[in-house]
């Protein structure tokens, strides 16, 4: 049974060796430029396409629809082959199940592809390469240019709303002049501080006008100036200085020379007369002439314009109450409005900052799209060509075959140990001693007659007989397979 359990794993497992589907694999490896100059210099000025995990991002653009059908639809990789629906789906997902991508390093990736046949596989691996380049550089362009068409959306967008913001807070300024709450704060506290000047400067003008009222009350208005010798002489001295100053331009016949010598004569008469009393001792004259006292003059005209000035100051302080009554009902305009306008201008700032931003973005989204156009930014280009597969890929006939080998010696003795696992009968004393816990008082040992033994020493010389032809066997097989004469 052992012999026999061999012969049927080693063979069986050789036997699929010989039935094994192998496969051949064609592998294109692609190196990611991401570095050269254009980075640094646009750094800050443009946003060159990214990719995180290139190997996943390869992976699943590779498996997109549109490159495997590419691929499937492809008369240099399947010439002859059949394109009808089913047909097509069918080599979908036998391309799927073949694409295989893995990392090589920072920069590098390996796109492989494994068939049956060898220059199916190298095709498919050489189209894929030149598929998954076209498809990045065409992906690339696609979404630089669909960001920078959805940030001019955008921009145009909040250009109209901006216009709009400005255009209501235009209206609501042009229908409210009242200005702003700081403003109209300004104003009132100006119209108090010059109200309160002028407050001050009424106080100070009535006082003046009572202190010019009490000075006016002890003074007369008239002074009574009589004929003394001292007056005749000041009215001799100017009418001498006239005449003096008519004779400059007239002769002495000259009527009003004439007039002015008899009235000097007849003054200076006069003043003897004066003279000649006041020596005699007699008293001066009463007689004389009234004049107005300069000094209450004076005061008076002080208290008239101080009068003048104290109504001057009520009607500024009238006038400054009056504005400040405005101010105060443009106060209450503008805390009505207050809200309306706060949200207007609000509106308006954050539309125009979010239209500012914008703009800058667009900019550089135009320069990341002039990026990809020139082929700039992150790049794939193949570092190495797909390589016709000589070998194939995954266990080889060898491996079957040394397989089948080991695996058939092993069976016997796995077989066997499932068996005494599985077996019920006790055959060891340690079973029921350890397992039970029944003590053992006798063992019986195995006694086999001179007869067993020539049966089991012929039976063992026939199973080695057996198992060293099965093994020349085996043997011969493997070498001619591996040969070529099978």
């Amino acid at each position: 049974m052992a012999l026999l359990l061999f012969l049927v794993v080693s063979f069986a497992v050789l036997a699929a060796g010989f039935v094994w589907p192998y496969k051949y694999q064609s592998d294109v490896i692609i190196f990611v430029d991401d570095r050269n100059i254009i980075g640094p210099l646009m750094e800050g000025r443009a946003v060159t396409t990214e990719i995180n995990d290139r190997t996943s991002a390869a992976r699943e653009l590779l498996l997109s629809r549109s490159i495997v059908e590419k691929l499937a639809t492809d008369d240099s990789v399947f010439p002859n082959a059949a394109m009808t629906p089913e047909a097509v789906e069918n080599r979908i997902l036998d391309i799927r199940s073949g694409i295989s991508v893995r990392p090589r390093g920072d920069s590098y990736f390996s796109i492989g592809y494994s068939a049956t046949s060898q220059m199916e596989a190298f095709r498919a691996a050489q189209r894929l390469g030149q598929l998954f380049i076209e498809e990045s550089k065409e992906r690339k362009r696609t979404e630089s240019r669909s960001a920078y068409d959805f940030i001019d959306k955008q921009v145009k967008s909040y250009e109209k709303q901006l216009a709009e913001a400005e255009a209501r807070l235009k209206q609501f300024l042009s229908e409210n002049t009242d200005g702003t709450e700081q403003e109209a704060n300004a104003r009132m506290a100006q119209l108090r501080s010059q109200l309160e000047l002028a407050e001050l400067e009424k106080e100070e003008l009535q006082t003046r006008v009572r202190s010019l009222q009490q000075q006016l009350a002890g003074i007369q208005p008239t002074l009574r100036q009589g004929k003394t010798e001292d007056a005749y002489r000041e009215r001799i001295r100017t009418l001498e200085e006239r005449l003096d100053s008519l004779r400059l331009q007239y002769h002495d016949s000259y009527p009003d020379i004439v007039i002015l010598r008899e009235q000097l004569a007849e003054l200076r008469k006069q003043r003897d007369q004066a003279a000649e009393a006041q020596e005699s001792g007699n008293v001066v004259s009463v007689e004389g002439e009234e004049t107005v006292n300069p000094l209450h003059q004076e005061l008076s005209a002080a208290l008239s314009k101080a009068r003048a000035d104290v109504a001057t100051v009520d009607t500024r302080i009238e006038s400054l109450q009056r504005l400040l009554r405005q101010q105060a009902q443009r106060m209450e305009r503008i805390q009505a409005n207050k809200a309306q306008y706060s949200e207007l201008t609000r509106d308006m700032e954050v539309n125009r900052e979010i239209y500012d931003d914008l703009l800058k973005r667009r900019e550089k989204a135009r320069v990341s799209m002039h990026l990809d156009i020139e082929g700039q930014g992150l790049n794939y280009r193949i570092n190495e060509t797909a390589q016709f597969p000589r070998t194939p890929t995954g266990p080889k006939f060898s491996m079957f075959a040394v397989a089948g080998l080991l695996m058939g010696i092993a069976a016997p003795f796995g077989a066997l140990a499932g068996l005494l696992q599985i077996d019920p009968r006790i055959r060891a004393r340690s079973q029921l001693e350890e397992g039970i816990g029944l003590p053992v008082l006798a063992e019986i040992p195995q006694v086999r007659t001179p007869y067993e033994k020539r049966r089991h020493r012929k039976a063992t010389v026939l199973i080695a007989v057996l198992a060293a032809l099965a093994a020349s066997a085996y043997v011969t097989i493997v070498v001619l397979a591996e040969l070529g004469a099978i």
